[in-house]
């Protein structure tokens, strides 16, 4: 605690524009209109050529959240899929997938440096921290660099309250899952602070070897030096342990047995971001930021999706793995914002620095496969167990230190009246210095590439406004790919993958229109947006029939739809929300093998695995006159059928899911109850399968009906 006390006050936070305009969201429903992420400035919502959507904090107080994905799929266009234990993947105009194709922001800080991302970063963020979060869908890597691709979502945690505020809780559900909460804080003079932290602890669950722990602490002060001057720093630190139980088969799934194959397979984590920032106002015109900031984290893993075994092949054996991947970073980044009388002009413009070391090593482990009883060459595995580890058998073992390098600037300007025009740019320069020890190489890397975007808005009615952009995105081959062995070359003997595939940065091309509407004085609000991207050498992952994965750099993809959302409040007692996303994900030219025997050697005109066409979140909330300070709401979350492989055999259904949720403000205590899984629905989160025939498929199984308990005393004292 004491270390994280004194990186409290020498280093911090990199905070953009919402530290002067936004509010309290709570109160103001005008504020919904303004965002931060698409321009890095605050910018309205009729003057931004994307699709971005705003959960404000009402919506994530009401929703009191287990896990972050609770919240996020209630964006349009959106599915963040549970993995279980707030471990995670993402779909945003991409299939569900754990691919670099997302960039997580802390406000407005990438949370990982590029070359080094983390499918499940977001389970390092603090519930209890969040002021709002948004959501920009398609790719912004003109703004933010690499893997701002499918999507950029920005978490925007709490800042100081003007009063002194407390509040703490407890929440808990039937399956062993409790948690404890706590946050506070106050402006005192020039000084302002925030505090909140989270405990979480899941034991004795509904799957079996399905427990987790979970610490969060963040910390914020804010030092007014003058009117026009701000020093702003913050500091998280997480600690994270999970069992990893992994997928179930079929007959397992379908019995509800839920047993898991693993009782060693497990993710640990252990986090510290911190970061300081000194904003000036140079005038009503020009302002300026720099910020200076730490990474460290310490990721360790005997992970489930590791272990490959065959039906066929040596049944009765499996190999597994165990890895860790620690690295920090040392970085800065600067923006300047002018405004010109000349055409309402805005000109942001900035640059970065980022340097991470980072250490990686996997070897392999030995199992023994338990198969239940069943015809030969169909049978499933009831169990595992570890026969040895073999420490000297590398799957990758290298370190590198990564040298991010990038310079951007946007320019938005009214050429005519009701007109905005929006053009940006920027260029990223990723060089990597390693020394690989699987094949005893050691030397350099790098990855640059100049991104643009072009977009206008116009806004012909104060009811109606239309939109159209043309973006560029770019992600290079995270360095695990690059560096780790390619599959079934095995041992410290293994060919890495990158110069057996060749792997090669991923470019994407995005047109995209869309627009909004408003009525009966913003009761009624919609918007939407069609786009159209397609993908070259896009990064795929590959199910092997052993169950392992293989990445591939496809020749070419596309990825189209529209996304839709709807609000309508008639009265202060109803507020109905409707949205979602209707896409298709399908291959151009990817071929991945010149055999006639392999069934995966021409996907040209397949869709992807894993992407459901249609999938939306909706939610009707009553706050009923009769008693004041109660809330109630009813949420449906829609996923569509969906490819299990890629040869296109075989769906899963998909499922409609209901959640329930109700609380009720006495005075300052606040007592609620979710229920989730409503009508108790055997579903999966995620079924997949290899594209071998007949091939058996796993389930991620979901939660049954799950209550969900709470309460929480919030103290204000007005000065």
């Amino acid at each position: 605690m004491k270390k994280i006390y004194f990186t409290l006050l020498i280093i911090g936070q990199c905070v953009f524009a919402q530290n002067k305009t936004e509010q309290d969201t709570t109160k103001s429903q005008e504020l919904e209109n303004v965002f931060i992420t698409a321009n890095r400035t605050a910018t309205l919502r009729k003057e931004t050529p994307v699709a971005i959507s705003k959960l404000i904090a009402k919506t994530i107080n009401e929703a009191k959240a287990t896990a972050v994905y609770e919240i996020i799929n209630k964006t349009p266009g959106v599915l963040m899929v549970n993995l279980g234990n707030e471990q995670h993947m993402m779909s945003i105009r991409q299939p569900m997938t754990t691919n670099a194709y997302y960039l997580y922001l802390e406000d407005g800080l990438p949370i990982r440096p590029m070359g080094i991302f983390n499918h499940n970063a977001l389970l390092e963020i603090n519930q209890f921290n969040l002021q709002s979060i948004e959501v920009v869908k398609g790719p912004v890597s003109s703004l933010y660099g690499p893997e701002a691709v499918g999507g950029t979502i920005n978490l925007i945690s709490i800042k100081p309250p003007i009063d002194p505020e407390f509040k703490f809780g407890i929440q808990a559900d039937n399956y062993g899952y409790r948690r404890f909460q706590a946050a506070g804080g106050a402006t005192i003079g020039k000084v302002g602070f925030h505090i909140a932290g989270i405990s979480s602890l899941q034991e004795n669950g509904w799957m079996t070897y399905s427990d987790y722990n979970k610490d969060n602490l963040n910390a914020r002060i804010d030092y007014n030096i003058s009117p026009s001057t701000r020093l702003i720093s913050n500091t998280m630190y997480g600690k994270y342990y999970s069992d990893m139980s992994g997928s179930v088969n079929e007959e397992a799934f379908n019995n509800r047995t839920y047993k898991s194959t693993t009782d060693f397979t497990y993710r640990k984590s252990d986090a510290l971001r911190t970061r300081l920032t000194l904003e000036h106002d140079w005038n009503s015109n020009s302002s300026s930021y720099i910020t200076g900031y730490l990474r460290d984290n310490k990721l360790g893993q005997n992970p489930s999706y590791g272990i490959k075994w065959s039906p066929t092949v040596n049944p009765t054996t499996a190999k597994g793995e165990v890895n860790s991947n620690n690295f920090k970073s040392y970085g800065a980044i600067g923006q300047h914002t002018q405004q010109f009388n000349f055409l309402n002009a805005k000109l942001v413009a900035g640059a970065l620095y980022d340097y991470s070391p980072v250490t990686y090593w996997s070897y392999v482990i030995d199992l023994k496969a338990n198969l239940n009883p069943g015809e030969t060459g169909k049978q499933t595995v009831d169990s595992y167990e570890i026969i040895a580890e073999h420490p000297d058998s590398k799957l990758a073992d290298y370190s590198a230190d990564i040298f991010n390098t990038a310079g951007y600037a946007q320019l938005s300007f009214n050429p005519i009246e009701k007109l905005v025009i929006t053009l940006g740019g920027r260029y990223d320069n990723m060089k990597i210095d390693y020394e690989n020890s699987l094949d005893n190489s050691a030397g350099n890397k790098v990855y640059d590439k100049m991104t643009f975007k072009a977009g206008a808005n116009y806004n012909p009615f104060d009811f109606a406004g239309f939109y159209g952009n043309y973006s560029q995105g770019f992600a290079p081959p995270g360095i695990t790919s690059i560096f780790r062995a390619k599959p079934g070359t095995g041992g410290s003997t293994g060919v890495p993958a990158e110069f057996y595939y060749n792997l090669k940065p991923a470019d994407f091309d995005n047109y995209e229109i869309g627009g909004w509407l408003s009525f009966f004085q913003n009761k009624l609000n919609f918007d939407y947006a069609f786009y159209y991207m397609e993908g070259k050498n896009e990064l795929l992952s590959i199910k092997l029939s052993d169950n392992s994965t293989d990445y591939r750099s496809a020749g070419e993809t596309c990825h189209k739809g529209i996304e839709f959302g709807a609000s309508y409040r008639p009265s202060k007692q109803l507020n109905i929300r409707f949205g979602g996303t209707y896409a298709q994900h399908t291959y151009i030219d990817f071929k991945l093998s010149d055999k006639p025997s392999d069934p995966v050697q021409n996907l040209n005109g397949k869709e992807m695995p894993a992407a459901p066409r249609w999938s939306g979140n909706s939610e009707v909330s009553y706050y009923p006159n009769w008693l004041p300070n109660l809330r109630t709401s009813v949420e449906w979350q829609l996923v569509g059928s969906y490819y299990q492989d890629q040869i296109n055999t075989v769906k899963y259904g998909g499922y409609n899911l209901f959640n329930a949720r109700v609380g009720y403000q006495w005075k300052s205590i606040e007592v609620y109850g979710n229920v989730m899984n409503l009508t108790d629905k055997l579903y999966a989160y995620n079924v997949s399968r290899t594209n071998i025939a007949n091939a058996q498929p796993t389930y991620t199984a979901a939660a049954p009906r799950t209550f969900v308990f709470g309460i929480q005393y919030n103290l204000s004292l007005k000065k």
